[in-house]
């Protein structure tokens, strides 16, 4: 039987404001969630300050093993606003003016004080890119080769994906549900590696917690394969309650 094809995504969150700490990053769950509808698993996520030669070290790597790559921030219309200009270094191609972007632009602005020079700036693409529409804020995003350069403020990325779902080629989407126990992971921990050894195709992640004086867990099981989640969902419960721990269903 031939292995089904695993489609991957990286992305590259960019911005020293993430690195400082003044702004907490809300992307990356969003688009890991967003990835897993139109089957296709985010592979890995790295964080980069606003310098040209790490978005290039990145977006080099990280586009070259997977098959797409997303990132985020970078792309307003001030002068610290610099992805274009690194991707596009990326990929040794210039950076112009696109058309259809200015026209978009032109549109949005007339009644808020007009197309400026910095404004302008959100309508500069590599060289042969194509746009992402945009209908929240209007300066669109960008999709070039396999990268899709995106907003860092969520709700425009959130619209970003939203125009983009179903355009990408992937897999069948990732299926998860979840158990819960009173316990400590550790003790259950021999248990959790039989059920993902003999459940060919799944992956069970365990997260533990402190809650109330008690210590717990919930086990994620997840595939593309429902029935194959189902069925290890349902071995895993009984092989824990035959070890003497209540199962919540679908988790505490």
């Amino acid at each position: 039987m031939n292995e089904e094809r695993i489609w991957t995504a990286a992305l590259v969150v960019i911005g020293d404001e993430i690195l400082s700490g003044r702004t907490q990053d809300k992307n990356v769950a969003q688009i890991a969630a967003w990835l897993n509808v139109q089957g296709i698993r985010l592979a890995e996520v790295r964080v980069v300050s606003d310098r040209t030669e790490a978005i290039v070290e990145a977006v080099n790597s990280l586009r070259a093993r997977n098959d797409y790559l997303f990132t985020t921030g970078g792309i307003g219309p001030t002068h610290d606003d610099i992805t274009v200009d690194a991707i596009a270094e990326a990929l040794g191609v210039a950076v112009e003016f696109h058309p259809q972007a200015m026209t978009v632009l032109e549109r949005y602005y007339a009644t808020r004080g007009g197309l400026t020079e910095a404004r302008a700036r959100m309508a500069r693409v590599p060289a042969g890119a194509g746009l992402i529409v945009n209908k929240v804020s209007g300066a669109p995003g960008i999709h070039v080769e396999n990268i899709f350069i995106m907003a860092g403020v969520p709700h425009i990325t959130a619209g970003m994906l939203d125009a983009l779902t179903g355009t990408l080629e992937g897999g069948r989407p990732v299926v998860s549900k979840t158990i819960g126990c009173w316990v400590a992971e550790s003790e259950v921990a021999d248990l959790l590696r039989d059920a993902e050894k003999t459940h060919a195709g799944v992956a069970i992640g365990s997260y533990p917690f402190f809650r109330d004086g008690r210590t717990g867990a919930n086990f994620v099981v997840c595939s593309p394969d429902e029935a194959l989640v189902d069925t290890c969902l349902a071995n895993l419960t009984r092989a824990l309650e035959a070890a003497g721990f209540a199962v919540v269903a679908e988790g505490i």
